[in-house]
């Protein structure tokens, strides 16, 4: 599970979620407010909604959320059979605990070293280190 997932609030807004979701390593949105999940947004939500529609209003629990008692092999095989590669984690009070993110080869949960390492990689790739010469 990842630990600390992206969040955003309650007022977040359609056009403040279709930036976020220009990143395609992004699923799914979570919606907290004050810890609580509020919804869990996913691009397909979006289509069709004015700009400046609240998103909280717009995604959903409903078969996006598990809880952290669940079985990680029938969690992963549910996954997988619905194609959902994101599922938040939240406590009987629907507080957010975190994050299971199905790797895309469907083989695993990504953790939170793995994301920190993946996301240094692209950020290395997009930028020069200081000194370096562009041809």
């Amino acid at each position: 599970m990842i630990g600390h997932p992206r969040t955003c609030g309650r007022t977040t807004t359609v056009h403040q979620a279709r930036e976020v979701f220009r990143d395609d390593h992004v699923h799914a949105l979570l919606v907290v407010d004050r810890g609580v999940l509020l919804a869990v947004v996913e691009r397909g939500d979006l289509a069709g909604r004015p700009a400046a529609a609240p998103v909280r209003w717009l995604g959903t629990l409903a078969g996006r959320t598990v809880a952290p008692t669940a079985p990680a092999t029938a969690t992963r095989d549910r996954m997988r059979a619905e194609g959902r590669r994101r599922l938040a984690v939240v406590d009987g009070h629907g507080r957010l605990l975190g994050l299971l993110c199905l790797k895309r080869s469907g083989a695993g949960f990504c953790t939170d070293e793995g994301v920190r390492a993946r996301a240094a990689e692209r950020a290395a790739r997009r930028s020069p280190h200081i000194g370096a010469t562009r041809p």
